[in-house]
């Protein structure tokens, strides 16, 4: 089994990498911190809370960081609506997050482990810049990060960020700084990871509460996220997830990868040195092309798992 700690600011996409997740049988999911990134922490740990509430995943949820370490704070609201999940209709919540911050949990997780924990944030790194910087200890009892954020090419937030990185360059600068190992999902391979009607009516045609909750999910997203011309929408995070259980369907490059926090034009990209020009050592594997065929597979098993 592999023991996993999603790290999530729960918009769409993050919602079904953490289905999958909770599901899966080959991961122990020990846990969900939140952070701010898709919305504000005061969205996306209800929005988090919902999702486990309604398909009965019983997963420790702690929320974590409000803001970002240094920059001012900035939301996607046009992309993921006025709630962060906007589409699906949840019951009433009624589920409460733990009481322990999600950064204590962190700390206190992996130092009593074996070294054996992989971490899968897959929105701002606030949370885990923050346990590195409290507990410096904790850097080498992590077994890896596997990430999703960044990119080689363009950004989709600036031309040359992408948001989760965008969201809090510094806290991205300190965990690629950190020692730990890095698989790094960038917008190269989760732009491809895209979700047409069709895979949509083949996950709604699961006949689950999982399967309708994808539905919902990407019906709203084809409306706001679509792909011009190809009327799909991307699962971005959901890359970082089943990239631990099926490594096989990725293809990647392994790279020195710098963040800009100079504040100018670039601030946020994650300068990837592909081609060695500071002759630098490796800091993060880079995905760069996925089976998508194999990834729906996974997706669809995955989610059939749900009642």
């Amino acid at each position: 089994m592999i023991k996993m700690i999603l790290d999530c600011d729960t918009g769409h996409d993050d919602a079904i990498a953490l289905m999958v997740a909770a599901k899966h049988p080959e991961i122990d999911l020990l846990g969900v911190t939140v952070v701010a990134g898709n919305q504000t922490l005061d969205k996306t740990l209800p929005n988090t809370l919902s999702v486990c509430q309604h398909l009965g995943i019983d997963v420790p949820v702690y929320g974590g960081m409000s803001l970002p370490l240094v920059r001012d704070q900035v939301v996607p609201a046009d992309v993921h609506g006025k709630t962060g999940l906007d589409g699906p209709v949840f019951e009433p919540l009624v589920r409460k997050p733990e009481r322990k911050h999600a950064v204590n949990f962190l700390i206190e997780t992996i130092m009593k482990s074996d070294g054996d924990i992989t971490i899968v944030p897959v929105g701002p790194l606030t949370n885990i810049a923050m346990a590195i910087r409290l507990y410096p200890k904790i850097v080498t009892k992590i077994q890896r990060i596997v990430m999703m954020g960044g990119a080689v090419g363009m950004g989709n937030w600036s031309p040359a960020a992408e948001f989760n990185i965008f969201a809090d360059p510094e806290a991205a600068h300190i965990v690629f700084n950190s020692g730990v190992p890095i698989v790094m999902m960038g917008l190269d391979l989760t732009n491809t990871a895209l979700a047409d009607i069709n895979i949509i009516e083949r996950m709604e045609g699961i006949g689950n509460k999982a399967g309708k909750l994808f539905g919902d999910i990407m019906r709203f997203t084809l409306n706001s996220q679509s792909v011009v011309g190809l009327g799909a929408g991307p699962v971005h995070d959901v890359t970082a997830v089943t990239y631990l259980v099926a490594p096989e369907i990725y293809t990647t490059i392994d790279s020195y990868v710098e963040i800009d926090i100079s504040h100018g034009p670039s601030y946020g990209r994650t300068v990837c040195d592909i081609n060695n020009r500071w002759k630098k050592e490796p800091n993060a594997t880079i995905g760069m092309a996925i089976d998508l065929p194999k990834f729906w597979d996974i997706v669809e098993d995955t989610l059939r798992r749900y009642e």
